[in-house]
């Protein structure tokens, strides 16, 4: 590994700092674990978000949409900070923001309010700042949520 790449190896707390997306619509509390391969983190659906009012009326759910935006959050943004980093430095990544493009996703369960998942992604690809991953939402007892293959970009700000 060339000393630019070391020089360029962000923690997880920094990749955390980078992420462009910021409250309300921020979908990551935490970042377990990131490296060239893969990313863990966390999140919690705050019960008082607003989307639960309307989806559904006394009987709450995170919509599926969410649960892809917190996916790609995840694999694709955070990841691809990372990764971009390492090829570039901080400085570029952070002038640089990672474009969802695709996702294949299957929903396999639901996600009340309250509800901390455990988001994992693996990379299948990073070339000429694209990258694609396969993801999954798991619920702290380890049920499958949510399952991905998701896909984004790095451009210049």
């Amino acid at each position: 590994m060339s000393s630019a790449a070391v020089l360029g190896r962000l923690t997880p707390d920094q990749v955390l700092e980078l992420l462009p997306q910021q409250e309300p619509f921020r979908f990551v509390d935490r970042i377990l674990e990131v490296d060239e391969e893969h990313i863990v983190a966390t999140y919690r659906f705050r019960p008082e978000a607003d989307f639960y009012r309307g989806h559904f009326p006394g009987d709450p759910v995170t919509p599926g949409v969410i649960l892809l935006e917190a996916v790609a959050q995840v694999g694709v943004v955070a990841l691809g900070i990372y990764l971009f980093a390492l090829d570039h430095s901080r400085d570029e990544a952070e002038r640089t923001i990672s474009l969802f493009s695709d996702a294949e996703v299957e929903f396999s369960g639901v996600v009340p309010p309250g509800t901390e998942v455990i988001i994992s992604a693996t990379k299948v690809f990073w070339r000429r700042s694209k990258l694609r991953s396969k993801a999954t939402m798991t619920l702290t007892d380890g049920t499958v949520v949510c399952e991905a293959t998701i896909s984004g970009m790095g451009v210049k700000r």
